[in-house]
């Protein structure tokens, strides 16, 4: 089951009569275990898939499926895996709880550095040193498409629907990986060795060492690769109007279409044009509603939208910066479509997500850490995170 930390991989020629094999991807080559139940070498320790002993009814039966492997596997990545490793159950004593911490400490390090941080940069074709590959110029392009008579959305641009995924997830989660950072700075020293925890072997462990400034410089460069990814979306956009593909007048036609829809929607304000005429960029400008917390704002919201569109999908930034615990600092608007495939749907996603005032929790939407921790808290706090939010309103209009 892949993820953004890691890959699991599930295979079962007997299934569903037996369990499905499960094996772990994502361990640095077989030297790094985040879990002691995820060994290095990729074995994962599961009573329910019959690697590990456990209890009367705790074995697999062909009445499970799936679901109950990966909530298996879903549990065992808790805030504390410590307690994960037979015999440390209630380990309390002071040794124990400083141990607990260390561990935490190098799973946390090695998950921003191996399962985000080496992942992205090899989505992103991100160098040893830095340097990312330049994109060739708009002409270059048009005259590449022109001498070989291709269309822009062939197979040569095809591309796996889980990095799209990891990629937008890390738009949005880059503050709460940023926070991480620089809490974990405070608490270890750069260079500072990792601690062999007692159930660690030879072969089965987890070496190296922290280097949190290292990883802040990575992190920083995989947003700027995927900033420049975005804006490249509007050049590839700009050959397919010149190719004149179904894609780019499928836009075309929407755009016109919404656009004189929400003219006519007397409950919603909001303008809708292009950006120097592209089609693939939408310039949103939201008018936030009387009687709500975002009336008086005036809004400019970018919709990107990639030449692969609906498999790859859009992304979402705010010009204008909102104090909303769904907007990162940056302004990357976390939201979920109903219909993906349709760019209407987007544009009602996005209108929904910024005037909801009381969403249910949902800890996908946990993008802006300041903003989230105070709507989500007392009910002092959610005070202060609406006076925040209005504050931003009202600068919105200056």
């Amino acid at each position: 089951m892949p993820v953004l930390e890691g890959n699991v991989q599930i295979a079962g020629q007997y299934y569903p009569t037996s369990p499905p094999a499960v094996q772990a991807k994502t361990t640095n080559g077989g030297r790094t275990r985040f879990n002691p139940n995820i060994y290095a070498g990729g074995k994962v320790c599961l009573s329910i898939l019959g690697t590990w002993r456990g209890e009367p009814g705790e074995e697999w039966s062909s009445a499970q499926g799936l679901e109950s492997i990966l909530l298996s596997i879903q549990s065992l990545m808790s805030s504390n895996p410590y307690e994960n490793e037979p015999g440390f159950e209630t380990a309390n004593s002071s040794e124990d709880k400083k141990q607990q911490a260390q561990y935490v400490a190098k799973i946390r390090h090695e998950t921003l550095r191996l399962s985000i941080i080496e992942r992205m940069e090899g989505y992103l074709g991100i160098h040893e040193d830095g340097t990312i590959d330049d994109f060739p110029p708009l002409e270059t392009e048009m005259r590449l498409r022109d001498e070989f008579d291709e269309e822009p959305d062939d197979s040569q641009s095809a591309f796996e629907p889980f990095q799209d995924l990891c990629k937008r997830r890390f738009l949005w989660y880059y503050d709460s990986y940023i926070q991480a950072i620089t809490q974990a700075e405070r608490e270890v020293r750069e260079n500072q060795a990792f601690t062999k925890m007692p159930f660690e072997g030879h072969t089965n462990g987890m070496e190296g060492k922290f280097n949190y400034p290292e990883l802040r410089k990575r992190m920083t460069i995989i947003m700027g690769a995927l900033r420049r990814e975005t804006s490249h979306w509007a050049n590839e956009g700009m050959v397919q109007v010149r190719k004149e593909t179904s894609l780019a007048a499928y836009l075309e036609r929407q755009v016109q279409h919404i656009a004189e829809q929400y003219k006519k929607n007397d409950s919603v304000t909001m303008d809708i044009d292009l950006e120097k005429q592209n089609p693939f960029v939408w310039v949103l400008t939201y008018f936030g509603r009387p009687m709500t917390q975002l009336d008086g704002g005036m809004f400019v919201i970018k919709l990107s939208i990639s030449p692969r569109f609906p498999e790859e999908q859009p992304r979402v930034f705010f010009e204008t910066r909102l104090f909303h615990h769904r907007i990162s600092k940056d302004g990357m608007l976390c939201y979920f479509p109903r219909r993906p495939e349709d760019i209407k749907s987007h544009v009602q996603a996005i209108v929904e997500a910024i005037e909801d005032t009381d969403p249910p929790y949902d800890p996908r939407t946990l993008v802006h850490p300041e903003a989230s921790k105070l709507h989500w808290g007392t009910a002092e706090e959610k005070k202060q995170y609406n006076r925040l939010l209005r504050r931003a309103v009202q600068r919105s209009m200056e």
